[in-house]
């Protein structure tokens, strides 16, 4: 089979060359408007009970995240002059919209372009445009007033007029904080929010607030998803510019170093390049976005393909030392290595497409692309490299020089004399990294944080550290109560109890006063009693009725502001509150204490029932699901290679024993987390079965070499073991330079998962060539695994190692020196 696609790559090169610039110009077309995502990862299915109820919400009550707050803390805000111009702040970000010069330059239809037309900010409060009810006794109506009208002339006037809205409730740690601090709230558009067009909207945004710090001396600390969102989906942009540069760097600087040639550079390149187009490719046709994860894949691919290319073009150059024949080489390596690199590349797939399984769409599209991309590489290094080659010149001698490189053979000779002589020692080193590693993994926390994936020295993050001493945070958290009736909060009681909760709410450290209907009756009450503090009550039964007649009698726009707070039947209510950035483990904590308190002893007596929710819910309880899906995934991963060695190898005890050299990588890996305090989370789950996938390369070349060298010798044992550690351990030393390299570049983000990712990957590929060059043929000497032990299932799937398949030496060479 091999043979004849050989030839038929070869005789049919041009159509195949035509037809990959045409495929490739088809996914150019399909990738060259692939979206930035604004959203955080969803990591709970849709069909879970958290992620229905605030689905829910979101119909009833909208958007809870699309808030950025904007923070002071600097006695000079409340001089005249820098008032002034602190309201003129607030009244220019309220008029900031998009036009058709700001939607212009974006990847969008003219029709959704249209629809952002003229939208942006929907609102600003700040102690610069407050309101306040004043109750007309004529109207029997509630008049939202604004406590600035116009900037009074006077620093007095202006100190009695701050110290009357201090007075109002509503106002107290929301806009009003701890030791002098205070904000301004900016509600953006819905639209907005979660659309491309985010970008333009805050860079503007942001114009505005940086020439109000220049003019006035005073800092601004910033915060609020949408803010944060912008932030990092603009790093994500960046970042993927960044990594497919330092990949293309170190990949082309390996390639030279190994091969010393300009076309075994640029041919490699050029094959990556197409692979990147196809990335972006299988994104637009599949209508995926770039997120955190999905922004990794091209230099992640460019990383996994590039080994590729050192098999084919060092396995090309071997071949064309012997025979001197171009053709006859490039056909030999399309047989001999093809089929090796169909294996090697289906076991990575498998450690990408097991994230399908994990029910997480973010890790699942992050599947899908790698898994058809790997598959996609495969194709085209296997028709591009030999396709190409057999247009360019031989290879000169110059270019052949790496097949004889002896730097590496004194690494090489410590492998056999540490598997030959010192097996023992290699167990006990292997027994000790087993328990302190399991100890390691033991102390592994599941915990993720909104921001964590920032570096703490990063101003969001600061800033976030100002609202949460200041403000309790600015993260969002939401009860919704189930009265279980229309108009139900008329309910007799039923105010009563919700006051009760937002009383137990306020009593928590961790959570801001709640805001709600209850909140907006007592301020109600407070107004109709003439601002006094002592009526920030709930009205009684008999007040109630007399409020609830001044607040019917408002506009359609003033009742907008009761309608935040009850569904449009008056059955649900909202209590609105804002959490610090406590974590996972925390928050989870957090809110099981505060249902226990609420369903348990304040409504207990009573139908009504209540589901805590919100974006920041639903982002960190995601790591509980994570953690029980990521233990299926690599069960299953786990599975399909197993199959795969027992295919090709045909024993249960091989199976077993070419596993364990890539399990300790893991175990490893799990335990330089638990010692460092790395945190397991999406950026970081995907390690393992990404790492296992490629680890097992190296088992199947090490495995099959070994088989096939025991056929030459004839059942010799250390013989065997010796020509396969000498002829494999080469090239498993530059295919994890690659690797190593390859993945080390993501240190250089500024996403510590992404940095995380990279530098733990590296380690377990590092330390898993180690075991497969050193544990793995120690295991099969003390084990004595003989010929007949390699018997495969499959018929043939032995034959993609021949007896002339020398990928570094001269075998003739090797047997001579043993001779002697």
């Amino acid at each position: 089979m091999w043979k004849e696609t050989a030839n038929s790559i070869l005789k049919y090169r041009i159509f195949i060359l035509i037809g990959l610039v045409v495929s490739t110009l088809f996914m150019g077309y399909y990738g060259r408007n692939v979206k930035m995502s604004y959203e955080f990862m969803r990591i709970i299915p849709e069909t879970d009970s958290a992620m229905i109820a605030y689905e829910q919400f979101r119909e009833k009550f909208g958007e809870d995240a699309n808030s950025f707050v904007i923070g002071v803390k600097d006695p000079a805000l409340f001089k005249l002059e820098n008032f002034k111009k602190f309201k003129a702040l607030g009244d220019k970000l309220t008029q900031l919209k998009m036009g058709k010069d700001d939607l212009s330059h974006l990847k969008m239809s003219e029709s959704a372009k249209d629809s952002l037309l003229n939208k942006g900010i929907n609102g600003v409060i700040s102690p610069a445009n407050l309101y306040y009810l004043s109750p007309d006794r004529v109207q029997q109506k509630f008049e939202l007033k604004k406590f600035f009208p116009t900037v009074p002339d006077t620093q007095a006037q202006l100190d009695s007029i701050l110290n009357e809205a201090h007075k109002i409730k509503f106002y107290e740690n929301t806009i009003f904080g701890k030791d002098g601090a205070t904000l301004m709230a900016v509600s953006m558009d819905p639209s907005i929010l979660n659309s491309e067009a985010r970008i333009p909207l805050m860079e503007k945004l942001m114009d505005i607030t940086t020439a109000f710090e220049e003019d006035t001396g005073i800092h601004l600390y910033y915060a609020g998803l949408p803010y944060v969102r912008a932030i990092m989906a603009d790093q994500v942009k960046s970042e993927l510019t960044l990594f497919l540069m330092l990949s293309a760097a170190v990949t082309a600087l390996v390639l030279f170093l190994f091969f010393r040639s300009i076309s075994a550079v640029v041919v490699p390149l050029t094959m990556i390049g197409v692979i990147v187009v196809w990335i972006m490719g299988t994104l637009g046709l599949l209508g995926y976005k770039i997120t955190i994860l999905t922004g990794l894949l091209p230099p992640v691919l460019i990383v996994i393909g590039i080994p590729n290319s050192i098999y084919l073009l060092n396995k090309y150059h071997q071949e064309y030392s012997r025979s001197r024949d171009k053709r006859k080489a490039l056909t030999t390596v399309i047989k001999k290595i093809g089929v090796v690199t169909l294996i090697t590349n289906t076991t990575t797939a498998i450690g990408f497409c097991v994230l399908v399984l994990t029910g997480i769409s973010a890790m699942q599209e992050f599947g899908i692309v790698a898994g058809i991309n790997i598959a996609v590489t495969f194709v085209i290094s296997i028709l591009f490299i030999p396709a190409v080659f057999s247009y360019l010149p031989e290879p000169d001698t110059r270019h052949l020089k790496h097949l004889n490189f002896k730097g590496t053979q004194g690494i090489i000779h410590l492998l056999e004399v540490a598997v030959t002589h010192y097996r023992k020692v290699v167990y006990i080193i292997t027994a000790i990294i087993i328990v302190i590693s399991f100890f390691g993994a033991y102390k592994i926390k599941a915990v993720s944080h909104m921001v964590d994936d920032l570096p703490e020295d990063f101003h969001v993050k600061s800033d976030l550290r100002f609202f949460e001493e200041h403000f309790k945070g600015v993260m969002p958290l939401e009860i919704v109560v189930n009265t279980q009736k229309k108009k139900g909060f008329r309910r007799n009681g039923v105010l009563e109890k919700v006051d009760e909760i937002q009383q137990y709410l306020a009593s928590n450290p961790e959570i801001t006063p709640a805001v709600s209907l209850v909140t907006l009756l007592k301020t109600a009450n407070q107004a109709f009693y003439g601002g006094d503090t002592v009526n920030y009550r709930l009205p009684s039964r008999y007040e109630l009725a007399y409020i609830m007649k001044y607040l019917g009698n408002q506009t359609n726009e003033q009742k907008q502001i009761s309608t935040n707070f009850s569904d449009s039947t008056g059955q649900y209510l909202r209590l609105s509150m804002k959490v610090a950035d406590i974590g996972s483990i925390e928050m989870d904590t957090l809110v099981n204490r505060v249902t226990k308190k609420i369903e348990g002893d304040i409504l207990k007596d009573t139908d009504l029932t209540v589901d805590v929710t919100g974006t920041t819910l639903i982002f960190i309880k995601g790591n509980e699901f994570l953690i029980k899906n990521l233990k299926q995934s690599m069960l299953i991963a786990f599975v399909l290679i197993a199959i795969i060695m027992g295919t090709l190898f045909g024993n249960l005890r091989i199976v077993i024993i070419s596993l364990i050299p890539n399990l300790i990588p893991l175990l490893f890996t799990a335990g330089i987390m638990g010692y460092f305090g790395v945190p397991l989370k999406p950026s970081t789950a995907i390690i393992f079965s990404i790492a296992f996938g490629i680890s097992v390369d190296d088992s199947i070349h090490f495995l099959a070499k070994y088989r096939q060298e025991m056929k030459l010798f004839n059942g010799d044992l250390k013989k065997a073991l010796i020509v396969s550690i000498r002829e494999t351990g080469t090239s498993m030393l530059y295919t994890s330079i690659v690797l190593f390299f390859g993945f080390i570049i993501f240190i250089f983000s500024a996403f510590g998962g992404t940095i995380a990712l990279g530098l733990l990957t590296s380690i377990t590929l590092l330390v898993a060539m180690i075991t497969n060059l050193i544990l793995l043929p120690s295991l099969l000497y003390t084990f004595d695994v003989r010929r007949t032990d390699l018997k495969p299932i499959v018929e043939g799937a032995d034959e993609f190692y021949f007896e002339d398949e020398d990928e570094e030496i001269d075998l003739s060479m090797i047997r001579k020196e043993d001779e002697e």
